[in-house]
């Protein structure tokens, strides 16, 4: 089945499903979320299309990141589906959100717009740079209003030298495994389903190399090459993040015909 826009026509088959609600009280009495959960079923309805994850976003008003998109990003990658976005309104004007959508590369489908090609997510993109340039440009006016009324900044402000190279030893010490753990939590976030399906194959009797096959065959790759899975990756993946006992003894041991 087929969804024709203006100017693209997207086969969908599979579906990410993405949500938007403004508050955390929304977000639990599904306030504005059941209108946009009906609109994706209406979607799924009319094409015949299977939901394969949803998602649903608590914005703050404070912050521009979305995590849950992240997620949902990455859920539709790693299944090759479709990214559903319910509602596109004050979304538009995130420039965050619409560049990830952008770069992602992904088919994508907004249920309330449905003219919302990667031609004009673009022109939407390019207007919400403009927004945060105006708001930059009004920042730095206002920082040089208050320098040349004499307000000390930055490296002007008395004391910020005499205790730079502290802060610069101290931010190392700190900095080293902060880094660390945020590269550790970006393989765990890639990995998870990964790893779901590993367990889930592994209760299943499936050797190794029987998993790697099932991993490759749906389209699964791995998190630094984008290489097809193997053994040993397999078996390092289990290592790092289900335990020995998932390799075939209590003491960890393994033989390669696992």
């Amino acid at each position: 089945m087929q969804l024709e826009t203006a100017t693209v026509t997207i086969n969908i088959v599979k579906i990410v499903a993405y949500y938007r609600v403004s508050t955390k009280r929304q977000g639990r009495s599904g306030l504005g979320l059941e209108a946009q959960k009906e609109m994706v079923r209406q979607l799924v309805l009319a094409r015949g299309a299977l939901v394969v994850a949803e998602y649903v976003e608590v914005e703050t008003g404070k912050k521009s990141a979305r995590p849950k998109l992240q997620e949902a990003i990455h859920h539709a990658q790693l299944t090759n589906a479709t990214l559903v976005v319910a509602k596109l309104d004050r979304l538009a004007r995130n420039s965050y959100f619409l560049n990830c959508l952008l770069h992602s590369k992904l088919d994508f489908v907004c249920c309330d717009n449905p003219y919302a090609d990667k031609f004009n997510i673009q022109v939407l993109a390019a207007v919400a740079e403009h927004e945060a340039d105006q708001i930059a440009a009004r920042t730095k006016a206002a920082l040089a209003a208050a320098k040349a009324r004499g307000v000390k900044m930055g490296s002007a402000c008395p004391g910020h030298w005499d205790s730079r190279e502290d802060r610069r030893q101290a931010g190392q010490v700190k900095g080293l495994p902060l880094a660390r753990a945020a590269r550790s939590q970006d393989a765990r976030d890639y990995y998870r389903s990964i790893v779901a399906e590993i367990k889930e194959q592994r209760e299943a009797g499936k050797t190794l190399k029987q998993i790697a096959e099932v991993l490759n065959a749906k389209g699964y790759v791995t998190r630094k090459k984008n290489q097809p899975f193997s053994f040993a990756r397999v078996y390092d993946l289990i290592r790092r993040y289900l335990g020995d006992e998932f390799l075939g003894r209590a003491d960890g041991t393994v033989t390669v015909s696992q």
